[in-house]
């Protein structure tokens, strides 16, 4: 499988290049993981959950609340962050939340969320990176393409 080039209005860079089959599959082919599998649903820490393709801030998380859903969720986007798409695909009607910046797939928006904003934000794991609030690492934790 080749890497998707995806691009914005401001560079060409290949946003894909550093991910795994699994997170382009999310990414950039808007798959979808397993319910309750992925490696943020439990998460804790505080910090900001960025795209993991461009790095691209997403959430920050005091938003996240646990929905029950099996896909972490949040009650809140970072200004700007996001871009909203009509869904119609499963038979459904749905709104398709994408980065801003790299138009990755990372999950759904409902209206079915808490307090104060009503919305909850349901994303992929795969699509997201983290960056903790007092890292000694600046480089974002993300899932490593594997060397086999």
């Amino acid at each position: 499988m080749t890497n998707p080039k995806i691009h914005d209005d401001n560079d060409n860079d290949d946003f894909a290049s550093h991910l795994t089959p699994e997170q382009i599959d999310v990414c950039f082919n808007g798959g979808t993981e397993p319910p309750f599998s992925g490696k943020y649903l439990d998460d804790k820490r505080k910090g900001t959950y960025i795209c993991v393709a461009c790095f691209k801030p997403l959430f920050k998380s005091d938003t996240k609340f646990d929905s029950g859903t099996g896909w972490p969720s949040f009650f809140r986007a970072i200004d700007g962050a996001i871009f909203y798409n009509q869904d119609f695909s499963h038979g459904m009607e749905r709104i398709e939340v994408q980065c801003s910046r790299c138009r990755s797939h990372l999950g759904h928006m409902f209206d079915d969320g808490p307090a104060p904003t009503g919305r909850r934000y349901c994303i992929n794991s795969l699509s997201l990176g983290f960056i903790g609030k007092k890292s000694d690492n600046p480089s974002p934790d993300t899932t490593e393409k594997s060397s086999s």
